[in-house]
């Protein structure tokens, strides 16, 4: 169960959060504090999964308390309460590490889509962690297969495995993420549509596939395949960066720079895009498949 901890100088919205977070069974409340040094100290002894901290505060604001708490909590996924709607207020806050943004005042749905989305992508950064562990266990070059190798098949059986209701849902699903993502004519749009697909019928297979396993399920040219994946997911990749330098708040932005890609690499994209890095962000593909995936079942 999600523990969250809550540190605002406002004890009303303390209790608010605490009952959104009941009433929507979101997880646990293992503590609260209204001042932000003093939560520092409580923190390591609370080891909350998520901190919820408010931006203005007296003794300590919230962008120098997630800058001091994150090498403490290195687990740890930190999201914003703020009235401020400074782009540069955002922007520093996300450079300080935050996950998302709440705006006050506090609005229940808002609250509650945007903790479930926050968990989503720390269940997604703990699996890809743990399967990186056991790729890293068996010497792989990120990802030996682990147990029972994928299956070969060919592209008509996995028409024939794959329920057809189910996949025209996955496709229209994925068909708006990627009109988001701004990837829907890049030439491995379609490859990635079938891989996705495929592996929302099939997720027990996806954990201990190899990327050029994926690929040779689904194509005799599994090399070009997978450059045509990385290109693709690297080209979405820019495109929630450049949203992002725009506008923080946007939509797309606050909901797949970190629940697709890893938020640090989309700040590296968005550093290499305002000329300020000489490197662009990487994208894990592994991960960014098995998100699609949980795109699509959620």
């Amino acid at each position: 169960m999600t523990k969250f901890f809550l540190i605002d100088d406002d004890d009303a919205v303390i209790q608010i959060l605490k009952i959104i977070i009941r009433d929507k069974n979101l997880g646990v409340v293992c503590g609260s504090s209204e001042s932000a040094a003093a939560a520092l100290e409580l923190l390591p002894g609370a080891g909350p999964d998520i901190v919820i901290v408010d931006l203005l505060m007296p003794d300590m604001d919230g962008i120098t308390f997630v800058g001091r708490a994150k090498p403490l909590m290195t687990d740890t996924l930190f999201v914003m309460l703020s009235q401020v709607s400074s782009k540069d207020m955002i922007s520093k806050a996300y450079d300080a590490g935050i996950e998302f943004f709440i705006q006050k005042p506090i609005n229940g749905v808002e609250v509650n889509n945007v903790l479930e989305r926050v968990i989503r992508v720390q269940k997604l950064e703990r699996t890809m962690s743990s399967v990186q562990s056991l790729f890293s266990e068996g010497g792989g070059d990120g990802g030996a297969a682990v147990g029972t190798p994928v299956r070969d098949s060919t592209a008509s059986e996995l028409d024939t495995q794959t329920a057809p209701a189910a996949t025209s849902e996955y496709r229209a699903r994925l068909c708006r993420v990627f009109q988001s993502l701004g990837i829907s004519g890049e030439r491995g749009s379609d490859e990635l549509t079938e891989v996705v697909c495929y592996f929302c019928q099939h997720r027990d297979e996806l954990s201990d596939a190899k990327l050029s396993d994926i690929c040779s399920k689904f194509s005799d040219s599994p090399k070009s395949m997978e450059q045509r994946l990385r290109r693709t997911a690297a080209s979405g990749l820019s495109n929630v960066a450049s949203i992002g330098l725009d506008d923080y708040g946007n939509e797309t932005f606050e909901r797949y720079a970190a629940s697709l890609f890893k938020f640090e690499q989309v700040r590296r994209e968005m550093d290499y895009l305002k000329g300020n890095s000489a490197q662009h962000g990487n994208v894990q593909i592994k991960k960014f498949i098995i998100a699609l995936v949980n795109e699509c079942m959620d």
